[in-house]
Protein backbone atom coordinates (compact mmCIF):
# COMPACT_ATOMS: atom_id res chain seq x y z
CA UNK A 1 0.00 0.00 0.00
CA UNK A 2 1.29 3.38 -0.43
CA UNK A 3 0.86 6.67 0.98
CA UNK A 4 -1.86 7.90 -1.59
CA UNK A 5 -4.05 5.36 -1.18
CA UNK A 6 -5.88 5.38 1.51
CA UNK A 7 -7.15 2.29 3.50
CA UNK A 8 -10.62 1.39 4.74
CA UNK A 9 -9.95 1.38 8.18
CA UNK A 10 -8.35 5.07 7.74
CA UNK A 11 -11.40 6.05 5.82
CA UNK A 12 -13.37 5.05 9.03
CA UNK A 13 -11.55 6.63 11.59
CA UNK A 14 -11.17 9.66 9.46
CA UNK A 15 -14.73 10.32 8.92
CA UNK A 16 -15.55 9.05 12.96
CA UNK A 17 -12.88 12.06 13.49
CA UNK A 18 -14.66 14.82 11.44
CA UNK A 19 -18.27 13.75 12.49
CA UNK A 20 -17.23 13.95 15.95
CA UNK A 21 -15.31 17.43 15.36
CA UNK A 22 -18.20 18.84 13.19
CA UNK A 23 -20.41 17.34 16.39
CA UNK A 24 -18.19 19.11 18.91
CA UNK A 25 -17.61 22.37 16.96
CA UNK A 26 -21.75 22.32 16.25
CA UNK A 27 -23.01 21.89 19.81
CA UNK A 28 -19.69 23.95 21.65
CA UNK A 29 -17.91 26.38 19.25
CA UNK A 30 -20.72 27.08 15.82
CA UNK A 31 -23.16 29.21 18.12
CA UNK A 32 -20.58 31.08 19.79
CA UNK A 33 -19.02 31.94 16.54
CA UNK A 34 -21.68 33.08 14.65
CA UNK A 35 -22.72 35.10 17.37
CA UNK A 36 -19.43 36.57 17.60
CA UNK A 37 -19.89 37.33 13.84
CA UNK A 38 -23.47 38.69 14.10
CA UNK A 39 -22.16 40.91 17.55
CA UNK A 40 -19.61 42.20 14.73
CA UNK A 41 -22.12 42.99 12.01
CA UNK A 42 -24.35 44.51 14.40
CA UNK A 43 -21.26 47.14 16.29
CA UNK A 44 -20.32 47.48 12.06
CA UNK A 45 -23.55 48.74 11.25
CA UNK A 46 -24.26 50.74 14.27
CA UNK A 47 -21.02 52.61 14.19
CA UNK A 48 -21.61 53.18 10.14
CA UNK A 49 -25.01 54.78 11.48
CA UNK A 50 -23.35 56.50 13.96
CA UNK A 51 -20.22 57.92 11.43
CA UNK A 52 -23.76 59.03 8.80
CA UNK A 53 -24.88 60.88 11.94
CA UNK A 54 -21.71 62.01 13.35
CA UNK A 55 -21.39 63.54 9.56
CA UNK A 56 -25.25 64.83 8.85
CA UNK A 57 -24.67 66.78 12.66
CA UNK A 58 -21.15 67.92 11.05
CA UNK A 59 -22.99 69.64 8.41
CA UNK A 60 -25.85 70.75 10.87
CA UNK A 61 -23.02 71.93 12.55
CA UNK A 62 -21.28 74.15 9.98
CA UNK A 63 -24.49 75.32 8.30
CA UNK A 64 -25.07 76.29 11.72
CA UNK A 65 -21.48 78.43 12.01
CA UNK A 66 -22.09 80.06 8.68
CA UNK A 67 -25.48 81.35 9.61
CA UNK A 68 -23.85 82.96 12.60
CA UNK A 69 -21.41 84.21 11.16
CA UNK A 70 -23.85 85.64 8.20
CA UNK A 71 -26.24 86.98 11.39
CA UNK A 72 -22.79 88.19 13.33
CA UNK A 73 -21.47 90.03 9.94
CA UNK A 74 -24.84 92.07 9.56
CA UNK A 75 -24.78 92.42 13.13
CA UNK A 76 -21.51 93.96 12.91
CA UNK A 77 -22.23 95.92 10.08
CA UNK A 78 -25.31 97.65 11.70
CA UNK A 79 -23.37 98.41 14.69
CA UNK A 80 -20.38 100.11 12.80
CA UNK A 81 -23.46 102.26 10.64
CA UNK A 82 -24.89 102.93 13.93
CA UNK A 83 -21.41 104.25 15.52
CA UNK A 84 -20.62 106.35 12.16
CA UNK A 85 -24.48 107.70 12.10
CA UNK A 86 -23.32 108.52 15.99
CA UNK A 87 -20.12 110.14 15.40
CA UNK A 88 -21.43 112.31 12.63
CA UNK A 89 -24.45 113.07 14.80
CA UNK A 90 -22.11 114.30 17.59
CA UNK A 91 -19.25 115.94 15.27
CA UNK A 92 -22.17 117.90 13.40
CA UNK A 93 -23.09 119.09 17.02
CA UNK A 94 -19.89 119.65 18.71
CA UNK A 95 -19.73 122.14 15.40
CA UNK A 96 -22.74 123.96 15.54
CA UNK A 97 -22.14 124.40 19.50
CA UNK A 98 -18.49 125.50 18.31
CA UNK A 99 -20.29 127.69 15.78
CA UNK A 100 -22.81 129.37 18.25
CA UNK A 101 -20.18 129.84 21.14
CA UNK A 102 -17.80 131.46 18.39
CA UNK A 103 -20.94 133.56 16.87
CA UNK A 104 -21.64 134.40 21.10
CA UNK A 105 -17.80 135.48 21.30
CA UNK A 106 -17.72 137.41 18.16
CA UNK A 107 -21.00 139.24 19.32
CA UNK A 108 -19.83 139.89 22.69
CA UNK A 109 -16.49 140.63 21.41
CA UNK A 110 -18.11 143.94 18.75
CA UNK A 111 -20.05 145.01 21.98
CA UNK A 112 -16.75 145.16 23.83
CA UNK A 113 -14.79 146.59 20.99
CA UNK A 114 -18.11 149.05 20.57
CA UNK A 115 -18.14 149.91 24.34
CA UNK A 116 -14.62 150.52 24.57
CA UNK A 117 -14.70 152.83 21.35
CA UNK A 118 -17.66 154.39 22.90
CA UNK A 119 -15.07 154.77 26.16
CA UNK A 120 -12.78 156.21 23.87
CA UNK A 121 -14.30 158.63 22.43
CA UNK A 122 -15.76 160.16 25.28
CA UNK A 123 -12.34 160.22 26.93
CA UNK A 124 -11.22 161.95 23.65
CA UNK A 125 -13.99 164.69 24.13
CA UNK A 126 -13.00 165.38 27.17
CA UNK A 127 -9.14 165.69 26.92
CA UNK A 128 -9.91 167.81 23.86
CA UNK A 129 -12.82 169.54 26.15
CA UNK A 130 -9.93 170.08 28.89
CA UNK A 131 -7.29 170.92 26.40
CA UNK A 132 -9.44 173.54 24.63
CA UNK A 133 -10.51 175.25 28.05
CA UNK A 134 -6.66 175.34 29.16
CA UNK A 135 -5.70 177.16 25.63
CA UNK A 136 -8.43 179.16 25.93
CA UNK A 137 -7.78 180.07 29.59
CA UNK A 138 -4.18 180.24 28.10
CA UNK A 139 -5.00 182.74 25.27
CA UNK A 140 -7.28 185.04 27.50
CA UNK A 141 -4.87 185.47 30.02
CA UNK A 142 -2.30 186.61 27.50
CA UNK A 143 -4.85 188.72 25.70
CA UNK A 144 -6.19 189.91 28.85
CA UNK A 145 -2.99 190.92 30.61
CA UNK A 146 -3.72 194.28 30.05
CA UNK A 147 -7.05 196.43 31.12
CA UNK A 148 -8.11 197.69 27.85
CA UNK A 149 -8.20 194.48 26.58
CA UNK A 150 -10.31 192.94 29.31
CA UNK A 151 -12.52 195.88 28.23
CA UNK A 152 -12.92 195.28 25.01
CA UNK A 153 -13.72 191.54 25.73
CA UNK A 154 -16.37 191.98 28.01
CA UNK A 155 -17.42 194.90 24.97
CA UNK A 156 -17.57 192.39 22.36
CA UNK A 157 -19.39 189.69 24.97
CA UNK A 158 -21.83 192.26 25.89
CA UNK A 159 -22.97 192.70 21.88
CA UNK A 160 -23.16 189.63 21.38
CA UNK A 161 -25.47 188.35 24.22
CA UNK A 162 -27.94 191.52 23.00
CA UNK A 163 -28.93 192.01 26.72
CA UNK A 164 -31.46 195.23 26.48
Amino acid sequence: MGIIEPGIGLLFWMTLTFVILLFLLAKFAWKPIVNAVNERETSIVDALNQAKLAKKEMEDLKADNERIIREAKIERDAILKEAREIKDRIVGEAKDAAKTEGDKMIAAAKQTIEAEKNAAMADIKTQIGTLSVNIAESILKQKLDNSEAQNELVQNYLNKSNLN
